[in-house]
């Protein structure tokens, strides 16, 4: 009943509107997978402790049916995050920058490096990633321009946790 609610509300709410309420419904979704198949799990267990095959059998279809579910919520949530691809296929306008460069060159990041602060300056935040299609940067987290490619920064420690190369090309 919870979903058929959710979901009339979001047809009824504008695209655009819906992007970010979207990723964290499925954040939401993904919380409610692992917990299911956490409770299949343990009800596995004690099917198996009791020894009664026809319950070792529908628990293990309930776990594996929690865990598909979760699986498909995971590469729905992927999908959603990689959104901006076909908007910026569409609005050219909105990521065409010209030739923006920082004072200092090129480097490359992956995920978990600890860069300084320079490179994630507030001069080079992304104020309104919601234009992007990008995720809600949360708590001290921001989404900052690197060249081309674009990186969501932890401020407080310095790290990088997402990268998204090429995303103004």
């Amino acid at each position: 009943m919870r979903r058929i609610i959710l979901a009339a509300l979001a047809a009824t709410v504008s695209l655009s509107a819906v992007a970010q309420p979207a990723l964290a419904q499925s954040r939401h979704e993904l919380r409610r997978d692992r917990q299911d198949i956490r409770e299949e799990r343990r009800e596995y267990r004690q099917a198996l402790r009791s020894g009664d095959r026809r319950d070792i059998r529908d628990e293990r279809r309930d776990l594996q049916r929690a865990q598909r579910e979760y699986r498909e919520d995971r590469r729905d949530r992927q999908w959603g995050r990689n959104d901006w691809r076909s908007n910026r296929d569409r609005n050219r306008s909105v990521y065409a920058r010209g030739n923006w460069n920082a004072p200092f060159r090129y480097q490359s990041f992956r995920p978990g490096v600890a860069i300084g602060r320079p490179y994630y300056a507030q001069r080079y935040w992304i104020a309104d990633p919601g234009r992007y299609r990008l995720p809600p940067a949360r708590g001290y987290q921001r989404w900052v321009r690197h060249y081309d490619d674009v990186l969501l920064i932890d401020q407080r420690r310095g790290r990088v946790i997402d990268v998204i190369r090429g995303f103004y090309r």
